[in-house]
């Protein structure tokens, strides 16, 4: 039986891309006994409903600030993915007190709901700006994921309740990433470009839900999980998405990087590589799994970054991965 078959699965803000995507391929891929979409958005919970009309979807209207809404939402609950945030940085970095509130005390809501609900695995979806953060959003997602590594130290009479990360980059289509606005300015006839030395990870939405399928499935608790993802430069992705269209360099935005990161030479020391992935150890003295010990040790030196990686995309290659946008 699959790992997923007959769970019970909850997703916080689950009417966005992440969670709508995650729904769609678990309910087609495998056979969950139900899957909780747990949202404050009303009308995107009725939108999906409508979209989706599947018996084992079940929609709830919640906040991960309400901790007791949490706790009541994941009764009976074995599967916990975490995607809710405010992701956009620069609402972050004009509402900063929402931010925490949201990303920091939403993740300690998650915990402790899902310690209390003795919930068997729960997974936190980062992101690359938790590495090295230079911006608010991202200074959250970092705190966020040591709250969840250090969450596996709390146990109960019923057990270990598990939590991880999976940490990956921009997510190429999904709402406020950069190609719609390209093709949006495109139509308006001018492309701005905050650097044209700007470096990103390529991933896109399906490939993302899958890698947290196979996190979820892998964990044993403690781990960051990061794919082995393509990098791109802005400037070919321009070019595919709007030849010949007049630019303008608008310069790099309040908390925006030029490059991004999802490994630091700090965390080499404890990361594993596999031929997908990588796994980011807990430093825990205790911790250890047979989950990974066909894991190589990467050099102590190892920087994965956009910049620095060694799989470029062409662009040939964008343009084959861009076509569903550009129709």
């Amino acid at each position: 039986m699959a790992f997923f078959d007959d769970k019970t699965i909850l997703v916080t803000g689950g009417c966005g891309s992440f969670g709508q995507k995650f729904a769609e391929v678990v309910l087609r891929d495998h056979n969950p006994q139900s899957i909780r979409i747990y949202d404050h958005n009303e009308l995107g919970l009725v939108e999906m409903e409508r979209a989706m009309p599947d018996s084992r979807l079940r929609f709830l209207v919640g906040d991960v600030r309400d901790r007791g809404r949490l706790t009541r939402a994941m009764n009976r609950v074995n599967i916990v993915v975490h995607a809710a945030a405010l992701k956009h940085v620069p609402v972050c970095e004009y509402n900063p007190i929402e931010a925490i509130k949201t990303n920091i005390d939403g993740a300690c809501n998650v915990i402790d709901a899902a310690l209390d609900a003795r919930v068997e695995r729960v997974m936190a979806v980062s992101t690359d700006k938790a590495v090295y953060p230079v911006n608010l959003y991202g200074a959250t997602k970092k705190v966020a994921e040591q709250l969840f590594v250090q969450a596996n130290v709390y146990t109960g009479s019923h057990g270990k309740t598990e939590f991880s990360c999976a940490r990956y980059g921009n997510v190429i289509g999904s709402n406020g990433s950069v190609i719609p606005l390209f093709i949006e300015q495109k139509r308006r006839g001018e492309i701005t470009i905050t650097d044209e030395r700007m470096t990103r990870f390529w991933v896109g939405l399906q490939e993302g839900v899958q890698f947290v399928i196979r996190s979820i499935e892998q964990m044993v608790g403690g781990e960051i999980f990061v794919p082995r993802l393509p990098s791109m430069k802005l400037l070919d992705l321009v070019e595919v998405i709007a030849p010949g269209v007049e630019r303008r360099i608008i310069g790099i935005r309040p908390g925006e990087k030029l490059h991004e990161a999802l490994i630091t030479p700090e965390e080499a020391t404890r990361t594993l590589q596999f031929t997908d992935h990588f796994v980011v150890t807990p430093a825990f003295p205790f911790w250890e799994s047979d989950n990974h010990k066909e894991g190589k040790e990467v050099s102590r030196d190892f920087f994965y970054a956009s910049h620095t990686n060694d799989w470029w995309l062409s662009r040939e290659e964008m343009h084959q991965l861009c076509k569903e946008f550009l129709v």
